[in-house]
């Protein structure tokens, strides 16, 4: 964890979680999980929307990928935050997986065009303002930030 990141721990004014199987069927409580966060940091509407959109794309990403072939799992999303930061740490014990080795996605090609793969990654670091993976003690953990203000 970086510095900056346990200062934002260390001031938290929120921290939630949540747990899901690895089953595309509960990302309707995802959306929820992001709602009453922003809701409880006091979001606007369109921002709320996006990070949502994010931290779905993400946490699919997982289901998909580090659970392959019906793998039964679980993804664990932590939402903490400071005045200054949100941060989604999302974490699950399946198969290696690291979306950020995805590199920029060209829009401006025609989709027959493009390589497969990549756009939801592309998507993400849109919308967030940094993200980060790492494999720790057989753990896969996506880093979701955004500044706040």
């Amino acid at each position: 964890m970086t510095e900056a990141e346990q200062d934002s721990v260390r001031d938290a004014i929120l921290h939630r979680n949540i747990t899901l199987h690895n089953d595309i069927q509960e990302v309707p409580l995802l959306a929820a999980f992001a709602e009453e966060v922003c809701e409880a940091l006091g979001i606007e509407t369109v921002t709320t929307m996006q990070i949502n959109l994010a931290l779905e794309e993400a946490v699919v990403n997982v289901m998909q990928y580090a659970y392959p072939d019906d793998a039964q799992g679980h993804v664990h999303i932590s939402a903490t935050a400071n005045d200054k930061r949100l941060i989604f740490v999302i974490v699950d014990d399946g198969a290696p997986f690291d979306p950020t080795t995805f590199g920029d996605v060209d829009t401006s090609k025609p989709v027959e065009e493009r390589n497969i793969g990549g756009l939801g990654i592309h998507l993400v670091r849109q919308i967030m303002d940094s993200v980060d993976y790492e494999r720790v003690e057989g753990q896969n953990i996506l880093t979701l930030r955004k500044i706040l203000g």
